[in-house]
């Protein structure tokens, strides 16, 4: 069995090639390639008993027991699907975990139907292997980190540079406790491959946010965060009201907004209220019971405020959590790198770091630099 197929490389990723992946759901749901819909040969049960199958009888009784499973009807329709797909993308790409016996299936029933997409060589695995290597290859570029108290809209910063890698976006997370969004976190590979992708836009600098390893639910590949930790820094420095305004469009706002247009007014507010009061008693370690009482005292009494229009009253708890619980805890975070001999290039306000951004970028970019 045979078929047209293409060698695994970062073009498929980088041009956005439409790709189909066949693998079954439970495997699309622990991590695809970037951009991937899920069209599968076999649904999760199917898997589940041409797996044991196979444990039990070898390849070819697998074989056979798939294609009684999938057959009839069931097949008709898993064409009809790709061929729908292939109808409004006719340059899409198939592939299954290692390019082999299920994307071969795919080819051989479509060709049969008159169509003969391309598959992967290699498939899924091969493909995310080039995707770790560009994640780890990327650890040798020039790197600058910008750090700054929380509120600082360094995140923002980062994204008005051509050279900006959000981590946090790819995350999904806002990088604190409270950075939870209403949709949930991609998975730890959907992380990785996310980041490759964008790292395959950049072969010059690399501008990042000061992170911890962790971002949410998932983590930085080791490589790509050690290279973080020694790279040179620019540290935002913005008053106390400029910060508790910035927190109030990022946690309030915004973060109402999406939870409504997600759930519902009612809902998205009792859930965006939840996550908020949850947030604050997941700190509760850190802050003391005497304090969290405290800070839950004045949370609850501007979501009072809030329901009567008044956003700006979650200021009341905002403040103090910034002032007794973040600020101290980055001070300590930025003397550890101090003492650590790390090179700060510019301390400032906004407008300055990001133009001093600006500049280590462009002194960094190569003339003649081509994406990677």
């Amino acid at each position: 069995m045979s078929g047209v197929s293409v060698a695994p490389e970062a073009a498929l990723i980088r041009h956005e090639y439409p790709l189909i992946d066949v693998r079954a759901p439970v495997e699309f749901a622990q991590g695809a390639l970037p951009g991937a819909v899920n069209l599968p040969l076999m649904n999760d049960d199917e898997r589940h008993q041409v797996g044991i199958a196979y444990k039990k009888h070898g390849q070819a009784a697998a074989i056979a027991l798939g294609e009684r499973l999938v057959s009839g009807e069931v097949k008709a329709a898993r064409i009809a699907a790709w061929r729908s797909y292939l109808a409004k993308h006719p340059e899409a790409l198939i592939y299954c975990f290692r390019g082999g016996l299920r994307s071969q299936i795919v080819q051989q029933w479509l060709g049969d139907a008159g169509q003969m997409p391309p598959r992967i060589e290699g498939g899924w695995k091969a493909m995310r292997q080039l995707l770790n290597a560009r994640i780890d290859a990327a650890a040798g570029q020039s790197m600058l980190v910008i750090g700054g108290l929380t509120g600082c809209a360094k995140t923002v910063l980062v994204n008005r540079l051509e050279s900006g890698v959000d981590l946090e976006g790819f995350a999904n997370h806002k990088g604190s406790a409270f950075g939870r969004m209403p949709t949930p976190p991609p998975p730890q590979i959907d992380f990785e491959h996310a980041l490759a992708k964008r790292l395959m836009a950049l072969s010059g600098p690399l501008t990042l946010e000061d992170e911890s390893r962790q971002v949410g639910s998932v983590n930085v590949p080791l490589s790509f965060w050690q290279a973080m930790e020694k790279a040179p820094r620019i540290r935002v420095e913005m008053p106390l009201d400029w910060r508790l305004e910035q927190l109030n469009q990022d946690y309030i706002i915004d973060l109402e907004r999406a939870h409504c247009a997600r759930f519902g007014e009612d809902e998205g507010w009792l859930r965006m209220r939840q996550q908020l009061s949850n947030a604050l008693l997941r700190l509760k370690k850190r802050l003391g019971s005497a304090r969290l009482a405290r800070l839950q005292r004045l949370q609850a009494l501007a979501f009072a405020a809030h329901e009567s229009g008044d956003r700006q009253a979650h200021e009341a708890w905002l403040a103090p959590l910034l002032t007794e619980y973040y600020d101290p805890l980055y001070r300590h975070h930025l003397k550890r790198h101090q003492d650590a001999g790390l090179r700060e290039l510019h301390v400032g306000d906004w407008d300055s770091c990001l133009a001093a951004a600006r500049q280590w970028q462009a002194a960094h970019t190569p003339v003649s630099s081509n994406t990677a």
